[in-house]
């Protein structure tokens, strides 16, 4: 099988007090990020370059301890390439053009 290029994206919040937190990203069991939210009332649009075999793979996020506050993940979706995204699980489909 040939691995398909997928570009999530999805945006992210932060609320907390304090020390800014940090978070993860995970796309099936690969660490993909792990970042400082250093924003105050703003949302971020993240950008999540997926070069992967088609199947299905879970996309989550975690605060890493001992940060504290609320993440909030929303509008999850492909930008491109061969792929869906429902209720954060992305499945890459083979490209019909390759």
């Amino acid at each position: 099988m040939t691995a398909e290029h997928v570009l999530v994206k999805c945006d992210v919040y932060c609320d907390w007090q304090d020390q800014p937190p940090v978070y993860r990203l995970f796309v099936g069991d690969e660490l993909f990020a792990e970042r400082t939210y250093i924003w105050r009332e703003q949302y971020l649009e993240e950008m999540i370059p997926v070069y992967a075999e088609p199947g299905e793979y879970n996309i989550h996020y975690e605060l890493v301890a001992p940060s504290t506050g609320t993440l909030t993940i929303k509008n999850l979706r492909v930008s491109s390439g061969p792929g869906t995204v429902v209720n954060n699980i992305l499945k890459v489909e083979a490209n019909e053009s390759t």
